[in-house]
């Protein structure tokens, strides 16, 4: 109450204060002044009453509600005391009735364990089956059967036991018989699919793959060319028996199939081998060129020096012809001077024979060394890889290492067609040498003679 005298009085001295300024313009009396101060102070009041009324009828209505909120608390911890003993009571009677059950089912509860357990390796099975295309929905019949059978409220009856029984011999009887049904491959629609019994499917010529996990049916990526005759031949066949390629280690495609259409093809190996294999690529192109240059020029010669041995006209288009135009240049020289001056024109005609042989040789040796380089850095990124990403995946390791082989194999598979060329094209070479110095020695023998 002495606030709100506080408050009443500040508020008179504002009214008077405003009043004073007001009367600066409009002068007032004493009494006027004393009548409004008046007439505000019973305003206030009036106003305050009503606060303090308002103030005591919420305090009553929160006491109200407390005292409803305290019977409500009241009214649940008895109701959940009551549950609480009747909860007791349920579970009394669900342990009485669980012995009962066990003691009921018997020897049943073993069998439905075997069936449990027989009902999960089919499941997985069916998951992985080529015939679920055929015949969808087994995964989920299996799937509530072994939620039934974990179930503590629930059995299965008869019909699902002989249900799975169904479900186990109609996988065996299509595991040994080849159908034709439509299905959805990829995403070209709905077409006709031979399936041969849980190994492999067929479409329009093309091995088919299962995924287990969509439950969709793909074009292999890469087929087995050599067996998709047979894949066409069976789907046209109606009867009777048609050779047939399948894959019998796995039934969603075959992990044979599998490593089979993997298996890079040759040019897939030979780009394995990069930068270096193409410049061993490079090196062998190089040197089967020049074989056949030098073969071809060789041949050439070899013909012009048999002809030059049949014909007394000498010519010199020939390594021959040229050495005995030198021996008939020198007939007054003694023997010593003519074997020198024969020697000469042989030494002359060595070097363009044996042109571009020194480089083949060369290139037989370099082509095992560029290999090896190949493999080296191959392996060093290898044990790089393996370094940061551990060697948790073996496959992975091994296709590095593959890689890394194939430039070596490059190398060989150059240096011994172009080792064998160089040899074949020395022996030739050699062969005109022979018949050059065997020439060369009877001239001089015979001049030799004479004197």
């Amino acid at each position: 109450m002495m606030r709100i005298s506080k408050i009443i009085t500040i508020s008179a001295l504002l009214f008077a204060t405003s009043t004073m300024v007001v009367a600066a313009e409009l002068p007032l009396s004493m009494t006027e002044l004393l009548n409004k101060v008046k007439a505000g102070r019973t305003a206030d009041s009036q106003d305050n009453k009503k606060r303090e009324q308002e103030f005591i009828k919420q305090k009553q209505q929160q006491e109200r509600l407390i005292r409803e909120t305290k019977a409500e608390i009241a009214a649940l911890e008895q109701k959940a005391a009551a549950m609480e003993v009747k909860f007791n009571d349920n579970e009394l009677i669900v342990e009485e009735k669980r012995k009962q059950r066990d003691e009921r089912l018997g020897s049943l509860k073993e069998l439905f364990g075997h069936l449990t357990s027989t009902a999960g390796e089919l499941r997985g099975r069916f998951e992985n089956s080529i015939t679920t295309m055929q015949y969808p929905g087994r995964v989920k019949f299996l799937d509530s059967l072994i939620k039934k059978m974990n179930s503590s409220t629930d059995l299965p009856s008869m019909e699902d036991i002989e249900k799975v029984w169904f479900e186990m011999h109609r996988e065996i009887t299509e595991s040994g018989r080849v159908v034709k049904f439509n299905a959805k491959v990829g995403v070209s629609g709905q077409q006709e699919v031979v399936r041969v019994g849980v190994f492999n499917m067929v479409s329009n010529g093309k091995y088919l793959e299962y995924k287990a996990e969509t439950g969709a049916l793909t074009i292999l990526a890469r087929q087995p060319d050599d067996y998709l005759e047979g894949a066409t031949d069976l789907q046209k066949a109606s009867s009777g028996v048609t050779p047939f390629g399948i894959d019998p280690t796995g039934p969603s495609g075959g992990s044979y199939l599998t490593a089979l259409i993997n298996t890079p093809t040759l040019v897939e190996k030979w780009h394995e081998g990069k930068l270096v294999g193409y410049i061993i690529s490079g090196v062998a192109v190089f040197g089967i060129l020049l074989s056949l240059w030098r073969f071809i020029i060789l041949g050439g010669v070899s013909a012009k020096v048999r002809k030059q041995i049949k014909t007394d006209t000498l010519s010199d288009d020939n390594p021959l012809g040229r050495v005995l135009m030198a021996a008939e240049s020198n007939t007054n020289a003694d023997v010593e001077t003519l074997e020198l001056r024969l020697g000469e024109a042989i030494l002359k005609e060595r070097t363009a024979i044996n042109s571009s042989l020194p480089l083949l040789k060369i290139i037989s040796m370099v082509a095992p060394l560029l290999g090896l380089l190949g493999t080296v850095t191959g392996m060093i990124l290898v044990f790089q890889a393996i370094t940061i990403f551990g060697a948790g995946d073996p496959k992975r390791m091994a296709g590095g290492i593959s890689g890394a082989l194939v430039t070596t194999v490059l190398g060989l598979v150059v240096a011994i067609p172009i080792l064998l060329l160089h040899t074949f094209l020395s022996g030739k070479a050699k062969s005109i040498m022979h018949v050059l110095e065997e020439q060369s020695a009877g001239i001089l023998a015979e001049r030799a003679e004479r004197k």
